[in-house]
């Protein structure tokens, strides 16, 4: 790893580290994302991290407090810009929708449902954006 990857690690693991405070899991790599897409069952909220001021300010807090209400089965998060390989496998998933980031996506049994991308995310109050996560999360898990 050179000086600016191990730099740029140092910077985002507090990005990281929101979410996996939260329940989520880190999926890193292309084999992890495949994995879990493979055996996944039921309802799971994919995050579409990023180092960007809409996910930490509005992205990140909203999915924090939707999940605190309506629990999916699954919580996983990829890291853009970051974790590459992790997040271009996980984006081959669902190539209907453009890649976005942060975004987030609803998946049932591995297909996707919901997809919520950056601009339905910047420029939006945090409370909206976790509203409609909360919204969509309650008719995807039948709450």
């Amino acid at each position: 790893m050179n000086a600016y990857d191990e730099y740029m690690r140092g910077i985002v693991q507090p990005m990281r580290q929101e979410l996996v405070d939260a329940g989520f899991t880190e999926l890193t790599t292309a084999d992890e994302v495949n994995e879990f897409m493979a055996t996944t069952k039921g309802v799971s909220v994919v995050v579409i991290n990023s180092v960007c001021g809409c996910a930490a300010g509005l992205a990140r807090p909203a999915v924090r407090e939707a999940i605190s209400e309506v629990k999916p089965d699954h919580l996983v998060t990829v890291f853009a810009g970051q974790d590459r390989e992790a997040t271009e496998t996980m984006r081959g998933y669902f190539e209907e929708v453009p890649p976005s980031s942060p975004s987030i996506a609803i998946l049932r049994d591995g297909q996707l449902e919901y997809f919520i991308p950056r601009s339905q995310i910047e420029g939006f109050p945090m409370e909206q954006i976790r509203d409609h996560l909360e919204g969509v999360l309650k008719q995807a898990c039948g709450q």
